[in-house]
């Protein structure tokens, strides 16, 4: 298992529940997950803007590696929506399912070019699409 999964998409797009999901298939203390709301709550960061955005993802990329140098397997669920801003081994969560998060949306989202995996929630359970993310980071 390789240490650090990193979910990028939309808001809605099942990051978060993805994570959550992972988190239940280990039976460890030494897993950690990083979420984007979390983050905004805990920093007390409620800019949305791209200074704000990328100021709370690169706590989460520095929070990150040092909780993978300590041994623990991370799970980062953001929007994370530069590409500059990402670590780690990234999964793309794409849905083009409506949520209720569209207010959030961010217009000017970079998707992943290069050394991604691409998971799309839409036609697939979440079981589906742990097993699968699963299946990549073994």
């Amino acid at each position: 298992m390789k240490n650090v999964i990193w979910f990028t998409g939309q808001p809605g797009s099942g990051k978060t529940t993805l994570a959550k999901e992972m988190l239940s298939k280990f039976n460890n203390d030494k897993v950690i997950h990083i979420d984007g709301d979390d983050l905004r709550n805990v920093l007390d960061n409620k800019d949305y803007s791209e200074r704000g955005r990328r100021k709370n993802i690169q706590f989460a990329i520095d929070m990150a590696k040092v909780m993978e140098s300590k041994g623990y397997l991370v799970i980062v669920s953001l929007v994370s929506p530069y590409r500059d801003l990402r670590y780690g081994n990234v999964f793309w969560i794409n849905s083009t399912r409506p949520t209720d998060k569209e207010k959030y949306w961010v217009d000017n989202y970079e998707p992943p070019l290069k050394d991604f995996y691409m998971i799309d929630t839409t036609d697939q359970s979440i079981e589906e699409s742990v097993d699968e993310i699963l299946d990549v980071c073994r």
